[in-house]
């Protein structure tokens, strides 16, 4: 039996999602056949696998020790000091064999802080930066948002035992600008909602080529995975996803053109794919852009900055009620300067 003491950023956690987070190869069926054999337990009462936990919760699983790691975190008093601490030795070392195994990797400076509060951080993502890891293994922004919260004491990833720093949206990895992370995880939750309530607006601003029309554009867009490719369409089809953008022009030069666009519908690639659509590519786009004027003025890198989050009115039962109506934007962002150093 293994033992759990539920902290504040478990609380309103599902119970079967704690499970699962605190368990390593149990099968979805033994862990619901678990819970129907009083198996998992809350403050010594059954537990159901939707039941939301409280901060100081108990919880016990009476589950076979090989579906916990070797040192289950915030497990509670009852193993002795002797082993207790030779369970830490055997981890340690693990540990020490897996980092000597890795080539050694940079030391990861911390991320780019736009604003922050006890809640929610801002921050701003230079192009070519993952937002998250993938396999190349290349640091990601998320990982220097954990670490720079774990070097202020902010957060301690021995100790949690369901919950991680997240982003709460995502870039691609050459688009650049402002991104939303949650410290604890009612802040993740209620972003989340936010975002689903359609209560967060986007802005970008990009350099195209060609000048787009303005004003509200519709059209559908259906992103497929093979290829990481968009194909956008003006009637709806099967497998097609309406599409809504704002375009503004703020400034031309010859064929090209500084857009602030404001997404109404938030695709995969919605802004390039539709740009180009529209006639007018992005900058830089390796991939639905124009190579002629990519080589032309050397770009490998699509010109797109997300440049500004407008909070809606947000529901009084929201914990980030707070963020009602305010702005966050960068000032004289860098894509302007570059706009402004174009030569034709």
């Amino acid at each position: 039996m293994k033992r759990f003491i539920a902290g504040k950023n478990e609380a309103e956690v599902r119970l079967s999602r704690f499970v699962s987070s605190v368990t390593e190869g149990l099968p979805s069926s033994l862990m619901y056949k678990s819970f129907r054999n009083r198996r998992i337990k809350v403050n010594g009462k059954k537990g159901a696998p939707d039941d939301r936990l409280c901060e100081g919760d108990v919880i016990e699983l009476y589950l076979n020790d090989e579906f916990f790691p070797a040192a289950a975190p915030r497990e509670a008093a009852g193993t002795s000091p002797q082993a207790a601490m030779q369970t830490a030795r055997q981890t340690a070392a693990k540990a020490a064999a897996q980092a000597a195994s890795r080539p050694p990797r940079k030391r990861m400076p911390p991320p780019a802080v736009v604003c922050e509060d006890d809640n929610i951080a801002v921050l701003y993502k230079p192009a070519h930066l993952l937002c998250h890891s993938d396999r190349t293994g290349d640091p990601s922004l998320v990982e220097m948002f954990q670490n720079m919260l774990a070097q202020r004491g902010e957060y301690n990833a021995q100790a949690e035992a369901s919950f991680a720093p997240a982003l709460c949206n995502r870039l691609d990895r050459g688009t650049e600008g402002l991104v939303l992370a949650a410290k604890n995880y009612a802040a993740l939750r209620d972003m989340n909602e936010i975002i689903r309530l359609g209560l967060l607006q986007k802005e970008y601003c990009c350099i195209t080529v060609g000048i787009p029309p303005k004003g509200r554009h519709t059209a559908y867009l259906r992103h497929t995975e093979k290829g990481n490719k968009a194909d956008v369409r003006a009637t709806n089809a099967p497998g097609y996803k309406e599409i809504v953008t704002d375009v503004q022009i703020l400034q031309a030069k010859g064929p090209l053109a500084l857009c602030r666009i404001g997404l109404i519908t938030g695709r995969t690639h919605q802004i390039r794919a539709h740009l180009a659509f529209l006639g007018a590519p992005v900058l830089g786009d390796l991939k639905y852009g124009n190579r002629k004027w990519n080589k032309r003025l050397g770009r490998k890198t699509q010109e797109l900055c997300a440049v500004c989050v407008r909070f809606a009115k947000i529901p009084a039962e929201n914990t980030l009620c707070y963020l009602s109506e305010r702005t966050v934007a960068l000032q004289h962002p860098e894509i302007e300067k570059r706009f402004a150093a174009l030569r034709l």
